[in-house]
């Protein structure tokens, strides 16, 4: 069997294009494939598919193709350009690649695989493409899948901030659908601004489907969040129980450090010395080596201790099913916090307050960020395997290339 006849047939090329030339270099682990077709033919228009006449052809131009064996494989071509009454000159398309495409339709669909189960750097070497290569097929992968993507209502969505390098400025809003466990998109920056127009990228029709968002107590999200649904806008929002929680800890901590200064000016020693992240664990998850310093100081007269157990029994509230239930608990949670005397813990206290009808609709929708800080976590795998990433466009690009749910590959004919 002939060169060009293996070629046609690994290729598949459909008719009329036929194989004209195979040029194997062995030193160079290559092979180059010219592509041809008869002349005199008469091609559609990619635009409305009028069959025209050839008005010339373009420069040759190159694709990576799957390889042949260890062989990388390259496909050259001069494509066809007709010109349509209706649109002018137009590139016809072609069977084995999209337009603008650097790589085969075959190439990019194995490429996708590739890129989805490694690491960037892992599937550079295995496919043997540089950098800027690997760019180009995810940045045409989020391309064809946000083109692709459904409108689709989404009832529950979760909204977080996420730093995307150094500095206050360098920060990023994730803004996911909770049911599906997907991101719907990243927006640079953290600000009204920022969420508001992810809000005006939606239908009529989409907004009005939302019934919650689950957040922080951001002042700039909460101000999106009312400024797109004016009327019932504090009625949707669910202040997520993890940051209400942290708020808490951070309050813990403050006394921590307070009482550990005291004790060490007052009595040159401190009980205290080396249990920062001891009091940040919750009852249950304390770890077994910290069983015997954990039962001293919990059962101790500590002002620590008391803020962690005020801290701990706010944690009840969230086990009530029904806000009937959970308000009177509230009530007894807050005077106790509030009569404690210890400064920092009424401040994270009156804090709470201030939100309660973002804590009060959980009991409607019973949704948190579990599923947010959950793809937070790949989102941090995906920047410590990228080692970073150059701006917050590829940034972008790479969390809704892996976390997007969007359908990437090409259709190979």
């Amino acid at each position: 069997m002939r060169d060009t006849t293996l070629y046609q047939h690994l290729l598949g090329l459909p008719e009329p294009w036929t194989v004209s030339r195979v040029e194997l270099n062995v030193e160079g682990q290559r092979v180059d494939v010219w592509v041809d077709h008869p002349r005199g033919l008469r091609w559609a228009c990619p635009e409305c598919g009028t069959e025209c006449t050839v008005y010339d052809h373009a420069r040759e131009r190159t694709w990576r193709h799957l390889d042949s064996c260890q062989f990388q494989t390259f496909l050259h071509a001069r494509p066809p350009r007709v010109k349509c009454p209706e649109h002018g000159v137009r590139q016809i398309e072609l069977p084995w690649a999209e337009p603008r495409g650097r790589f085969t339709l075959l190439f990019e669909a194995f490429a996708i695989r590739v890129l989805q189960e490694t690491t960037l750097q892992a599937a550079c070497r295995i496919l043997r493409i540089s950098w800027d290569e690997a760019w180009h097929l995810m940045r045409r992968a989020v391309v064809r899948g946000l083109a692709r993507k459904p409108v689709r209502l989404i009832t529950y969505v979760g909204v977080d901030e996420k730093a995307a390098g150094r500095g206050q400025r360098n920060y990023v809003t994730i803004v996911c659908d909770i049911l599906q466990g997907t991101v719907e998109e990243v927006i640079e920056g953290r600000t009204k601004r920022s969420l508001l127009s992810y809000f005006a990228s939606l239908t009529a029709e989409q907004r009005q489907a939302i019934e919650a968002v689950a957040m922080d107590m951001c002042d700039a999200y909460i101000r999106a969040v009312l400024e797109t649904f004016p009327e019932d806008g504090e009625r949707k929002i669910v202040f997520d129980r993890f940051h209400l929680m942290k708020h808490m800890n951070e309050a813990v901590d403050a006394v921590r450090r307070e009482e550990h200064r005291r004790l060490l000016a007052q009595e040159g020693g401190s009980p205290l010395t080396g249990t920062r992240y001891l009091w940040l664990y919750s009852r249950e998850r304390i770890p077994r080596r910290y069983w015997g310093t954990y039962y001293a100081l919990r059962d101790s007269d500590l002002k620590t201790a008391r803020a962690w157990a005020i801290k701990e029994n706010l944690r009840r509230l969230w086990e009530y099913r029904t806000l009937r239930g959970a308000e009177p608990y509230w009530k007894r949670w807050y005077f106790w916090a509030t009569h404690s005397r210890l400064e920092p813990v009424k401040k994270a206290a009156k804090t709470l307050k201030a939100h309660l009808y973002g804590i009060w609709n959980y009991f409607t929708h019973r949704i948190t960020n579990a599923m947010t800080e959950g793809i937070n976590s790949r989102i941090d795998e995906l920047w410590a395997a990228g080692r970073g990433y150059r701006n917050k466009q590829r940034f972008r690009i790479v969390v809704l290339f892996h976390l997007g749910g969007l359908d990437l590959a090409p259709v190979t004919h």
